[in-house]
């Protein structure tokens, strides 16, 4: 048998039989019948409600207005900066809201964002496996819509999208494929950081992994543990430093909690992609048997899926440097997207069997219905919040405590965002107060607060409303009942702005970026 040199390993680990690389191979249908259906199935979901529920979303939808108000001198103390990270999906917000209007603008640059995702998902996986995974569609469709397109975290979320696909072109180490990824870095970069890292570190470790010779293929992994290890000490012996750790068991943060969104449904469902999908696995493995190559060709995916689960044992879900900075908010819910992609790789590699598609799509067939129970309910929401707004005068200033039910994964609801637009200025909003947004705020302005704190206390209803504040008006939940009625009241000094109300168990320091 002839010696396989790591490079020659990789290759032939792309090598899969004829059969197994697409559906309908042996009808030779064009393969445009299945991009195409899949093209438009996609974007079903930003369009079936009249608002895309994505939670910050609201939040970039009204600051974007903001920065067309400060364009046009109407919004006193605000300013806008320029940036180089954290800023793509704004910019892309913001530029198209001049053609079409923001309304329409928010469906595109939604649109657009779910499209890269799925697409650089699908073809990452094609590039690493050598192989289009069509039966997991279903399943690249359902984190397309997970836990963080619904967290609104939509600058990273675009990062990793892009990031798959420059992964996807530098993945077979071609000239070509590595000067188009590396000129694709900068736009991932000025969509989110993380995403950028993960294509940096990923590229490497796929460079170094086939480059280095026998046992030094462990570098790679050793200095991936060996940083995370790191990092961990660091921020435990940072006694300044403030941090929220993820809920035990750690364990369940491995990449199948993107599928939990919103109540209990998903995290059962969740369960059954997790058993469905290592079913499959194991299905797969005992028919390779002991065949060593099988475990050679897939030792890498294995290696940075190791790394993606170190991370998010040993990771913070939460850290704030200085008392009165922004946080570094949901790490680990966010990287766990990244755990999700690569074990995919994993399932991708297997033998595509109808059995395998049949059953995610049945996954995928309950999710969405889910979600658009889910997302009815807070369209209903926020029609009541625009009714309300709609009577404010113009430039009328609110605050909001909304919350999510409580079986709700969420916590706060950014649903007057999207409904103060045009109308009144959320005196709470987020963005410009910790300085990592491209909208900022001077001290003393009346359109939005300048500290980091009292924004938090806003936010969870805790806050005692001070003279110099008023006029001031409170958006709250008047009916228990139903959480979707919303009421609006004037505000006065020295009353906590959450004293009606629902109101659940908040920490006022929960972090909301983004």
């Amino acid at each position: 048998m002839t010696q396989l040199t790591p490079a020659s390993q990789e290759t032939s680990g792309n090598q899969n039989p004829p059969s197994h690389s697409e559906p309908g191979t042996q009808s030779r249908l064009p393969q445009f019948l299945f991009y195409v259906p899949i093209f438009f199935l996609m974007l079903i979901p930003c369009y079936w409600h009249r608002f895309i529920q994505a939670g910050d979303l609201g939040s970039h939808v009204y600051n974007a207005w903001l920065a067309q108000l400060v364009e046009q001198g109407e919004a006193p103390g605000v300013y806008v900066v320029s940036q180089w990270k954290n800023v793509l999906f704004d910019l892309m917000l913001f530029y198209f809201a001049k053609v079409v209007g923001l309304a329409v603008a928010e469906k595109l640059a939604v649109s657009v964002c779910v499209l890269v995702f799925f697409w650089g998902v699908f073809a990452f996986l094609t590039a690493v496996t050598g192989q289009k995974p069509w039966f997991l569609s279903p399943v690249i469709a359902m984190l397309a819509y997970g836990y963080i397109f619904h967290m609104g975290f939509m600058n990273y979320y675009l990062s990793i999208g892009l990031a798959s696909i420059g992964l996807a072109l530098l993945w077979p180490l071609k000239r070509k494929g590595i000067i188009i990824a590396t000129l694709l870095a900068p736009f991932i970069l000025l969509a989110h950081p993380l995403g950028f890292l993960w294509f940096v570190g990923a590229a490497a470790y796929r460079v170094l992994w086939v480059k280095l010779p026998g046992w030094w293929k462990l570098l790679p992994l050793g200095c991936a543990m060996l940083s995370l290890v790191t990092a961990h000490v660091v921020v435990l012996r940072h006694s300044s430093w403030e941090s929220d750790w993820p809920d035990p068991p750690k364990i369940r943060w491995n990449g199948t909690d993107q599928f939990f969104v919103f109540d209990g449904r998903y995290f059962y469902l969740s369960l059954a992609i997790l058993v469905f999908g290592v079913g499959v696995a194991i299905a797969a493995t005992f028919r390779a048997g002991r065949r060593v190559e099988y475990w050679k060709e897939r030792r890498l995916v294995l290696e940075l899926y190791a790394v993606c689960v170190l991370a998010a044992v040993l990771l913070p879900e939460n850290l704030r440097l200085e008392p009165n900075a922004g946080w570094i908010g949901a790490l680990v819910t966010r990287l766990t997207l990244i755990s999700a992609i690569v074990g995919l790789c994993w399932l991708a590699w297997q033998p595509q069997k109808k059995w395998h598609l049949f059953g995610f799509a049945a996954c995928a067939g309950v999710f969405f219905t889910f979600l658009w129970q889910d997302g009815r309910f807070l369209n209903r929401m926020e029609e009541n919040a625009q009714q309300i707004t709609s009577q404010l005068p113009a430039g009328a200033r609110v605050l909001a405590t909304i919350f999510a039910p409580d079986e709700y994964r969420t916590l706060f609801l950014h649903i007057a965002d999207r409904a103060c637009v045009g109308r009144c200025f959320l005196y709470s909003n987020y963005e410009p107060s910790t300085k990592q947004f491209r909208v900022r705020v001077h001290e003393d302005s009346r359109v939005v607060t300048s500290n980091v704190n009292d924004n938090g206390d806003m936010e969870s209803g805790v806050y005692e409303v001070r003279e110099e504040d008023l006029p001031l008006k409170q958006i709250y939940q008047c009916d228990e009942d139903d959480l979707a009625k919303l009421c609006i009241r004037d505000l006065q000094a020295g009353e906590k702005n959450g004293r009606l109300g629902y109101h659940p168990d908040v920490n006022p320091m929960l972090p909301t970026g983004k």
